[in-house]
């Protein structure tokens, strides 16, 4: 008699990180949504200053199809990507040079020290009188408001590169490019991904507040600054959930992507235990 025998079935493939990343996220904002539309339907405040989620959410929906919310938050995107893009600039090749040459430390680090404390839409009426209103004006306050964070992070990056990494490729005839690209970038690149972090928020802060001053009709913080004159807080809500949407993708999806390709790839850092 011949015995038959029959196979186990496979286990069920783990859930990848990615999805119970994406879980964890949905449950803080449900948590959060469902917080705001309990204090919104006690009626501690009137409704008309604080709407409930789904009069935001239709406000919000008939600004998406119109094309009113995006157009806005085109140019509030235009006038981040451009200033950081020259805070990256400026930044990344300054902050590197402090690092490894001690004049340049000691000619930059104070002016560093001196101007990073001083609030960047502290400067928006200087440069009102400067450059009068619109997108110049924003955007400098961007550059402004996103060049320290990110100086000073890649200065404090190259800086914390291992020495034995350095004099062992030295002793190993690497060339000053080699140098570069196989030991500094690689390990100041958490610094440098921490320093884009940190001046991607302060840059978003920074755009809203000029656009309530200098912009003239456009980017998501003039829609809130004119919603608030007319006492349309569905309308703010709204912008405010584009402005946490865009943040919260780029963080995920550009950031994110940046990390694992780099950081997590070349294993320097520690993943924290699920």
């Amino acid at each position: 008699m011949t015995a038959i025998v029959t196979k186990d079935a496979p286990a069920p493939a783990p859930m990848s990180a990615r999805w119970r990343s994406a879980i964890r996220a949905a449950i803080s904002i449900l948590v959060f949504a469902l917080f705001y539309e309990a204090v919104a339907r006690s009626g501690y405040f009137p409704a008309v200053l604080m709407p409930t989620l789904s009069k935001v959410g239709g406000t919000l929906w008939l600004n998406l199809i119109d094309g009113t919310l995006p157009a806005h938050a085109a140019a509030t995107l235009y006038r981040v990507l451009l200033g950081m893009a020259i805070a990256i600039v400026v930044a990344i090749p300054l902050g590197i040079l402090m690092g490894r040459f001690k004049p340049v430390e000691n000619f930059f680090l104070p002016l560093a020290s001196a101007l990073m404390p001083i609030p960047s839409l502290a400067w928006v009426p200087v440069f009102i009188l400067w450059f009068g209103l619109g997108n110049t004006v924003a955007i400098l306050i961007v550059f402004y408001a996103s060049l320290f964070p990110m100086l000073l992070n890649v200065w404090a990056g190259v800086r914390a590169v291992n020495p034995l990494w350095l004099r062992a490729a030295g002793a190993m005839g690497a060339g000053e490019k080699a140098l570069f690209w196989k030991v500094i970038v690689p390990g100041s690149s958490p610094f440098i991904i921490t320093g884009m972090r940190q001046a991607f928020l302060r840059a978003w802060i920074a755009v809203i507040g000029a656009e309530f001053l200098a912009a003239s009709d456009w980017g998501l913080g003039w829609v809130i600054f004119d919603a608030k004159e007319f006492l349309n807080a569905d309308m703010m809500m709204a912008a405010l959930i584009v402005i946490g949407a865009i943040g919260f993708m780029t963080e995920r999806l550009v950031f994110g992507s940046i990390e694992k390709a780099t950081v997590q790839r070349w294993g320097m850092v520690r993943l924290a235990k699920s």
